[in-house]
């Protein structure tokens, strides 16, 4: 199959314009500029006419369990109240619901131009009961907060609810929900099996003052539910665990809105380089601080992008979340913040020469969206608030104009 359009933006040069894509068995094998006459003998041509073809979209952080929860939580005075929020609606809710909700999701984000995602999966058992139309990192959200001491049989249950998929992971939830010892056994089993790994950190000013005050209303809520609280009181979030666990290239750390001055010291001591996954959408949703992009970027980290899930967010497009960081970064060009959903996350998931990139030797993981004009391609992909009409994961397409 030669898939042809007006332009193709590989993310691995500059874009090509009457573009054409050469793909064999869900694989990439050339691209280059359209001969109507050498490609019509050489296969089967699709002709996408006036539209830009681009890598498809990776969301590195995702919970689609909660999609159910759109607009059910409005925003709570502090996280600890969303936490509060969140924990009473889930008491509603069922294993079906939660496979309805994964479902909905993975049709809403194919909708929406992606074709890979990296999801937190609260209920490892489900997985088996949910089949992915995208390519699907399932990750095993763990928390021993009540447990601390039994993090190995932890683990090795998600291991067993894992074991049918071909991408996975470990997520030990967060600092204030998971013990030290399950970020290590955590991190000594996907070094043993190749797993990705995940975590949420330094989310909220309420996770801070927890660590570094033991005060507030975090400190309080995990105090009443029995949490021992002896860790707190001394180190912010990140130096917590930074200090005890080497979060290598291996780890997605999610969040990292509330950070001081002597965590981005800590953070440009550091020898590993963990890829960090802002969610600008929930970010405002929160009202957390300014994300401090450009600081990561100057510290050699890898930034990527994610939605989050529905219980703080509209939906689960990515492009709304790259107009997002267009807006608190001006600076940053539309070429830059496209990186953070195609070449960026298919680095910090090991997979830059499969995916993120139009290239000879990438799957063939592509999107197609309008463009009009000699207005810059790359503004226009920014811009664009529909449904996207064309995708193919593997070489398969699904038309929707």
């Amino acid at each position: 199959m030669i898939v042809r359009a007006r332009v193709v933006v590989t993310m691995a040069g500059p874009p090509i314009e009457n573009g054409a894509v050469t793909i064999e068995e869900g694989e990439i094998v050339d691209v280059g500029r359209f001969n109507p006459i050498s490609d019509a003998l050489a296969g089967d041509v699709v002709d996408l006419g006036d539209q830009a073809l681009l890598p498809g979209l990776i969301n590195a952080h995702c919970h689609l369990d909660y999609t159910c929860l759109r607009g059910r939580i409005s925003p709570e005075e502090s996280f600890t109240d969303w936490i509060r929020a969140i924990n009473a609606a889930k008491a509603k809710l069922n294993p079906s619901d939660y496979v309805k909700s994964i479902a909905t999701g993975f049709a809403e984000a194919l909708k929406y131009g992606t074709t890979s995602m990296v999801n937190f999966e609260a209920f490892p058992e489900l997985i088996v009961r949910t089949p992915s139309p995208i390519r699907t990192w399932w990750l095993a959200e763990l928390l021993d907060v009540l447990e601390p001491s039994l993090p190995e049989p932890l683990v090795d249950l998600a291991m067993i609810a894992t074991s049918a998929m071909k991408n996975r992971g470990l997520a030990p939830h967060a600092p204030f929900t998971a013990s030290l010892d399950l970020y290590r056994h955590c991190q000594e089993t996907a070094r043993q099996y190749n797993l990705l790994l995940s975590t949420h950190l330094a989310e909220s000013r309420d996770e801070l003052h927890m660590f570094r005050d033991a005060a507030g209303p975090l400190f309080d809520f995990m105090k009443e539910i029995g949490r021992d609280m002896r860790d707190c009181g001394e180190e912010t979030p990140l130096a917590h665990l930074l200090q005890q666990i080497a979060l290598d290239e291996r780890w997605l750390v999610a969040h990292l809105n509330e950070l001081t001055e002597s965590d981005f010291d800590l953070l440009g001591r550091s020898t590993t380089k963990f890829n960090v996954v802002h969610c600008p959408r929930s970010h405002r949703y929160f009202g957390h601080s300014p994300f401090q992009l450009e600081r990561f970027r100057q510290l050699g980290f890898n930034i990527c992008l994610g939605t989050d899930s529905l219980a703080s967010n509209d939906n689960l497009s990515l492009f709304p979340e790259m107009r997002e960081v267009r807006y608190d970064n001006p600076g940053l060009s539309p070429g830059e913040i496209l990186e953070m959903v195609t070449v960026n996350p298919a680095r910090a998931l090991d997979r830059q020469l499969l995916l993120g990139q139009i290239k000879p030797g990438a799957l063939a993981d592509m999107i197609a969206i309008p463009v009009e004009g000699e207005r810059d391609v790359f503004e226009q992909i920014i811009a664009f608030d529909k449904t996207v009409p064309w995708r193919m994961i593997d070489g398969h397409a699904r038309n929707e104009g």
